[in-house]
């Protein structure tokens, strides 16, 4: 398994799972279950969630699917804007850790900026380490003048960025991908398939048959092309989670990588951060 390094030097895969609108559909549940487990044996140990997923659904699903593998996972939660402050992170953390069924979380991002600051965000963040409730945090959605406020805001400590980023969502390469990269900060990529939206283009579609490929594994192995970006794509069943990681092992060419920069190119000009 491809691997990405944090600040600091700990290691993390660069395929992992995510888990947005899981655990929402009782008939989906024994699929999910086994797909989370799968990509674990498979080396997606890295697993991301969210609060509002399902208003806390997913975590649960999750505290189901992986508590007795725990030790072995890389666990990322996000707390909702409103609950980003000094007041009410804390209770935030706490509910997250009670659905996951675990003491601590590995990773703990800012699901996105809202109307606390960022400074005060950083501190409450820096508190929840300090007890041992987080190992690290960072970010989600924020964009490069928000990022160099939240540095400069005593936020040195921002391990990640989760941005969605995928071949029809290449804005971030304008500025934000490098200013993460001059501060060696890893990007991680939400919806790296564009929700499945992706599959159906004829472009991809031949360039993964040219390759002996699927269009999803080919969409995935553009978004970890490079060094530093880690791609969290969902994935409801075993088939489609084996799909995903033999992902993290395919090898684009520079014909390959030509022929989808000519279909899908990235913004003549800088565009504000996108979001789903």
């Amino acid at each position: 398994m491809k691997i990405v390094t944090l600040p600091g030097g700990e290691t993390v895969p660069a395929l992992g799972q995510g888990t947005w609108m899981m655990g929402e559909r009782h008939d989906r549940r024994g699929d999910e279950i086994a797909a989370l487990r799968t990509g674990v044996e498979l080396g997606m140990t890295l697993i991301d969630t969210a609060e509002i997923y399902g208003d806390g659904a997913a975590e649960t699903l999750i505290g189901e699917a992986l508590g007795d593998v725990r030790d072995q996972l890389f666990l990322v939660s996000k707390a909702d804007p409103q609950n980003a402050s000094r007041k009410r992170l804390g209770g935030a953390c706490e509910a997250s850790l009670k659905r996951l069924g675990t003491d601590r979380l590995d990773l703990y991002l800012l699901h996105w900026r809202g109307g606390v600051p960022l400074g005060e965000t950083v501190e409450a963040m820096e508190a929840l380490k300090a007890e041992g409730k987080i190992r690290y945090w960072g970010v989600s959605n924020l964009d490069t003048d928000d990022m160099a406020e939240l540095v400069a805001a005593d936020g040195g400590a921002c391990v990640t960025d989760q941005i969605l980023y995928n071949l029809t969502r290449r804005g971030a390469e304008h500025d934000l991908l490098p200013w993460l990269a001059e501060h060696g900060i890893p990007t991680m990529a939400y919806s790296p398939v564009e929700q499945g939206r992706l599959l159906a283009d004829p472009t991809l579609a031949k360039v993964a048959a040219a390759i002996g490929a699927t269009p999803a594994q080919v969409a995935l192995a553009w978004a970890m092309r490079h060094d530093g970006v880690i791609a969290i794509p969902k994935a409801g069943s075993v088939a489609h989670v084996r799909e995903n990681r033999a992902a993290a092992d395919l090898v684009l060419s520079d014909a390959d990588l030509a022929t989808l920069d000519a279909a899908f190119p990235r913004p003549r000009n800088r565009r504000p951060l996108e979001m789903l």
